[in-house]
């Protein structure tokens, strides 16, 4: 996150909400982004995007796969975001490189 947020992004963890002890369903994370006009940013892809694909009426859904490289991962997010404009109703995909 803090990579995201050398970008100029502003972001916010689950922790950062007080609700990480909490057992707090997908939908409701998407509820309080959607509340909160915030795209979400998951690994969790396939719970993801089963709700985007329900309803595709929030903010964005940034779906990403697991990678160590958090620096070039977050330039990956930002290019996405950039290259995208207005998220809104937006499913974006980014993957880590494949050597």
């Amino acid at each position: 996150m803090q990579y995201l947020r050398v970008l100029g992004h502003d972001v916010i963890t689950i922790q950062e909400t007080g609700r990480a002890s909490e057992a707090v369903s997908y939908s409701e994370i998407l509820q309080f982004a959607i509340e909160t006009e915030r795209a979400v940013l998951t690994l969790n892809r396939k719970d993801f995007i089963y709700l985007h694909n329900k309803d595709s009426a929030h903010f964005g859904i940034i779906v990403c796969t697991v990678d160590s490289d958090f620096e070039g991962q977050a330039k990956r997010i930002d290019t996405a975001i950039q290259s995208t404009g207005d998220l809104r109703g937006q499913l974006l995909r980014v993957n880590r490189p494949s050597n």
